[in-house]
């Protein structure tokens, strides 16, 4: 990153974490919440392995290629459940973004062997100005969505002593903003939503090194 050493360990680190605790989730709930925390997982051990300091590893040639198959799988993987919208289609273009962000920062692309590495600079990288653009756009977007979801709201609860409908992350009938009862592992949405804001931040970071 263009922060340094220090910053590209603190995005490696929130990252990693972030899809730790998604991977937790995916032990719990329906199938397609199940189904989600992995995706969700995957992105966030991607982005963290792409964010590592290219001083202290730096990736073999091979390794955007690796990327790039990966997500792109994954996008595939996710171009069905988002013809329906929601937070489907936001795993299909995080998916997209990795593989473009893989491509960009090839050595084949940037002219120099793993320079391109998220952690490093990126001095060279060879991304597309208004595609990437675009998706920063996207992102700072989500980003303050999530942000949003995550504020406080005070809200008397209906008669009968029914769930407060401004809780953090609820939504109508008990469901949280991507229509997942309970919001996923322990009932715990807010950490949910943090650990989606946290990636959301991370790839507008990564992307900023385009």
């Amino acid at each position: 990153m263009h922060g340094g050493t220090q910053v590209g360990w603190l995005l490696m680190a929130l990252c990693a974490a972030s899809g730790a605790y998604c991977l937790l989730r995916a032990r719990t709930g329906t199938r397609q919440e199940r189904r989600t925390a992995r995706s969700e997982a995957l992105m966030g051990f991607g982005m963290a392995a792409m964010a590592l300091p290219a001083a202290v590893l730096s990736p073999p040639d091979w390794a955007w290629a690796v990327y790039a198959a990966l997500f792109g799988a994954a996008a595939v993987r996710a171009l069905r459940p988002a013809l329906r919208g929601g937070h489907h289609l936001h795993h299909l273009v995080g998916s997209l973004a990795m593989v473009y962000m893989a491509v960009a920062m090839a050595p084949a692309m940037t002219g120099g062997g793993g320079g391109g590495h998220a952690g490093h600079g990126a001095a060279g990288a060879g991304g597309i100005p208004l595609l990437t653009g675009a998706l920063l756009v996207y992102y700072v977007f989500y980003v303050l969505g999530s942000a949003g979801r995550l504020l406080p709201v005070t809200a008397a609860a209906p008669t009968g002593g029914a769930p407060r409908s401004g809780a953090p992350g609820a939504g109508l009938g008990g469901y949280d903003a991507e229509g997942f009862r309970g919001g996923g592992a322990h009932g715990r949405p807010e950490i949910a939503t943090a650990c989606r804001l946290t990636m959301g931040i991370g790839m507008f970071a990564m992307l900023l090194t385009l």
